[in-house]
């Protein structure tokens, strides 16, 4: 879905308690007017908004009450800094994706698929998996403050005006690559003459060094 589509979704409060009420279980119109203490014709309008964005889905039972839950997981990341603004949203991979290698600054160990039908194993393996996720969240946070503290840095050398993401991913195709022009614009994947320029500055404010037709970082 969308990002955008699913922030303005999600900025309405009501369609919040909506979904955290059906995240503890499936609901019908009564009982979720009852709860926000708004009429059932407001809610049925916020769960048809809801249910046309794939949010959530509803059954009937056997006295034709309709009830509603949350179709699947999706998980929605915003990150507001000075060096940029994004909202991407994705949903959970499927548990066929194969990991190997795709994550080489991480050691991640996925189950061997044996004895996963027995409910102590699954327990155990809900215990990793949340334990995992909480070292991920930390890690991230971690990441994001160097990733903060590199750009304020190169802020500050170059001056508040540069596009201090453009020059840290040009440093990092220097570190990356024989420091050649043409090697740094593959890389970056920006035009040649924005390299150049940025190259030049960087060796200007004595970051980086010209050695013949290579740039090296000091």
């Amino acid at each position: 879905m969308d990002s955008a589509v699913l922030l303005d979704l999600l900025g309405n409060e009501n369609r919040r308690r909506i979904l955290r009420l059906l995240a503890e279980k499936p609901c019908y119109v009564t009982e979720i007017s009852e709860y926000l203490g708004v009429s059932p014709k407001a809610v049925i309008d916020h769960l048809r908004k809801l249910e046309e964005a794939g949010l959530i889905e509803s059954t009937t039972d056997d006295q034709r009450r309709k009830y509603f839950r949350i179709t699947r997981s999706l998980r929605l990341e915003v990150s507001v800094s000075p060096y940029g603004f994004g909202a991407k949203s994705a949903y959970p991979a499927s548990n066929s994706l194969d990991m190997s290698g795709r994550c080489p600054h991480l050691s991640i160990e996925a189950p061997d698929g044996d004895g996963g039908d027995e409910i102590a194993d699954l327990a155990a393996e809900y215990g990793r998996l949340r334990e995992l996720d909480r070292e991920l969240s930390v890690a991230k946070r971690w990441v994001h403050g160097r990733v903060e503290d590199a750009l304020a840095e190169i802020d500050e050398r170059l001056g508040t005006e540069a596009d201090s993401r453009f020059y840290a991913a040009v440093l990092a195709a220097l570190s990356e690559t024989d420091g050649s022009v043409e090697a740094v614009v593959d890389e970056v994947g920006a035009p040649e003459d924005a390299v150049v320029d940025a190259l030049w500055r960087l060796a200007d404010v004595g970051v980086v060094t010209r050695d013949e037709e290579r740039f090296r970082i000091r």
